[in-house]
């Protein structure tokens, strides 16, 4: 492995194919957009623990309705298949015939159990799938299937909608003396707020480690990652994030907590996170990602509390757009936000590559210099730190300015 880092993990490049035996494809079926690809498939010839997490809006997908029975099942996976265009949702039984049609095409492709596949939509409410399309996609897809980062790299690119750029991460961790792999991608750009998760993410790993061990890292890891951005306050019919794990690392099976499962936690952190903030970082019409850190908390629901009011802000987001350091917008989103602070106790920082400076101290403003603050909030990058001075306990969040450009593309979505 490369050297690690502090973190003890090595980030590579790759995503979804990164970890050994994992295999992508993709095609352009013709779904709802013409000249670019929009179906993939991800396959692992060995039989994958999963474990997913889904959408707590009560209107929901049938790819979120099959992917869930399935992981509660407990069913090894061993493909997914995706489409970009048309979401599945709003389509009552016939839509969950559509996901039975495309697992039984899947199962007949690569002969493998049609309770073995997953699948997933993003695209249109309401519109139902043409499944010859779909049906088409799939056998198309299933000869070319391959390993290496160029095929990744096709499927993150075939499953985005109003993305301008494809998602990826991966990274390498040694446990048991073994070097185990986690890639991933996801898409995602707008109908992005926290609340499990707000977009399609799809996460694969080489390790050795139980069905019931893989499920908590990830329930527990998106309370951090995907539970923490937030582009438009909008959440989704069909958020899902599937973890496949098909042990062809070879590393000991990680049965319970400890070091191993640690390191395990730490790398899964890394790729989740990096694909969170590649989300907020891409919201529709965006021009900044916009990251909050809230620190000197009491406790960790009230720093992420007034983070996400911060990020969800829309006049905060607006000023960032406008590169106008307007502190007093942050400091009402925390007052609101229910989280209980003192208003005179808190100190408000900005920071970029183009510096840092203190805006605010003990809830009063510091004599600062408006051009320095325009140049800090003129970067790609953008940060909002508030010490609370409470505790010691801190959270961050990730949001996007709100641009023209964010209503200019949802007015004519589908158009």
């Amino acid at each position: 492995m490369k050297k690690e880092t502090e973190a003890g993990f090595v980030p590579i490049e790759g995503g979804v194919t990164a970890a050994k035996g994992f295999q992508a494809a993709s095609t352009a079926a013709g779904i709802k957009y013409s000249g670019r690809q929009d179906m993939a498939m991800i396959y692992s010839p060995v039989p994958c623990r999963a474990a997913g997490t889904f959408t707590k809006n009560l209107v929901q997908a049938a790819p979120v309705k099959w992917d869930r029975m399935r992981v509660e099942e407990g069913a090894a996976a061993q493909a997914v298949v995706i489409n970009a265009g048309i979401a599945n949702a709003c389509t009552g039984e016939e839509g969950m015939r559509y996901c039975s049609q495309t697992a039984k095409a899947v199962s007949q492709a690569l002969h493998i159990p049609e309770e073995s596949v997953l699948v997933a939509s993003t695209g249109v409410i309401g519109m139902q799938l043409p499944m010859d399309r779909i049906a088409a996609g799939i056998h198309a897809m299933a000869p070319s299937l391959a390993e290496g980062p160029a095929a990744g790299e096709a499927a993150s690119k075939a499953i985005m909608t109003t993305d301008t750029k494809n998602k990826e991460a991966a990274v390498q961790v040694d446990i048991g003396g073994v070097t185990v792999t986690i890639g991933g991608m996801c898409k995602g750009s707008g109908m992005i707020h926290p609340n499990m998760c707000t977009m399609l993410s799809f996460v694969t790993t080489d390790a050795a480690i139980s069905r019931d061990l893989l499920l908590k890292a990830l329930r527990e890891d998106i309370e951090d990652t995907y539970n923490m951005i937030s582009v438009d306050g909008d959440t989704s019919t069909n958020d899902t994030v599937l973890l496949l794990a098909n042990g062809m690392a070879g590393n000991p099976e990680i049965a319970e907590e400890g070091p191993e499962y640690e390191a395990f936690c730490r790398g899964l952190r890394y790729v989740n996170e990096t694909l969170s903030k590649k989300i907020a970082g891409d919201g529709e019409g965006c021009t900044a990602l916009f990251e909050v850190q809230v620190k000197g908390a009491s406790t960790k629901e009230q720093a992420k509390t007034l983070a996400k009011a911060v990020i969800t802000s829309n006049l905060t987001k607006a000023a960032i757009f406008g590169h106008d350091a307007n502190w007093g917008r942050i400091l009402c989103a925390m007052g609101y936000s229910g989280a209980e602070f003192d208003p005179e106790k808190v100190d408000l920082f900005f920071e970029s590559s183009a510096g840092s400076m203190q805006i605010i101290e003990n809830g009063v403003a510091v004599d600062y210099s408006e051009e320095q603050a325009t140049r800090i909030l003129s970067e790609p990058e953008v940060r909002a730190v508030a010490d609370i001075k409470m505790g010691t306990e801190t959270a961050t969040a990730w949001g996007c300015d709100l641009t023209f450009d964010y209503v200019k593309i949802n007015a004519d979505y589908r158009s």
